[in-house]
């Protein structure tokens, strides 16, 4: 067994996620004005498809946060005039959420910050190097997305 820690596939995927997770907030907050929690939750509003918008418990889901996290991240957001939300006609508890026009022209740059972040973290692999890995990264999360363990002694793949 491999005792070495950053060598385990785990480590690495979560430090690589970290590594672009703080780099990315870094420059988001240079150019943009917003945190990466404040664009994730912009890019849920975007991408979302559906005749109602999100609601903040929703979102909350969503972006695996609290309903109080995204409550408070909401409250900022709407405050700097990211967001705008509205009671639920038939249940006032609702909150849905509809992002600003600044808030998806913002995510289109936030896209393009994480693309910049990107190519900064694979500057030294190869296009090919590049497709294989997003190839192998993909096969390893179908392979977890399928996983449901028979029991909690079921070790075997």
């Amino acid at each position: 067994m491999n005792n070495d820690h950053t060598q385990r596939f785990s480590f690495l995927v979560h430090h690589v996620a970290r590594l672009h997770g703080a780099h990315f907030d870094r420059l988001a907050r240079q150019r943009l004005g917003l945190s990466l929690a404040q664009c994730r939750l912009i890019g849920a509003l975007a991408r979302h498809e559906g005749p109602d918008p999100l609601s903040q418990a929703e979102l909350a889901q969503r972006l695996e946060l609290s309903a109080m996290g995204v409550g408070a991240l909401c409250d900022r957001m709407e405050a700097a005039g990211w967001i705008r939300r509205e009671a639920a006609a038939g249940d006032r508890r609702v909150k849905w959420v509809h992002p600003e026009p600044r808030a998806l022209a913002a995510f289109e740059e936030a896209l393009r910050l994480s693309d910049e972040v990107q190519a900064h973290g694979l500057a030294t692999l190869s296009a090919a190097e590049r497709r294989q890995l997003v190839a192998l990264l993909r096969k390893a999360r179908a392979g977890l997305m399928a996983w449901e363990p028979a029991a909690a002694g079921d070790r075997t793949p």
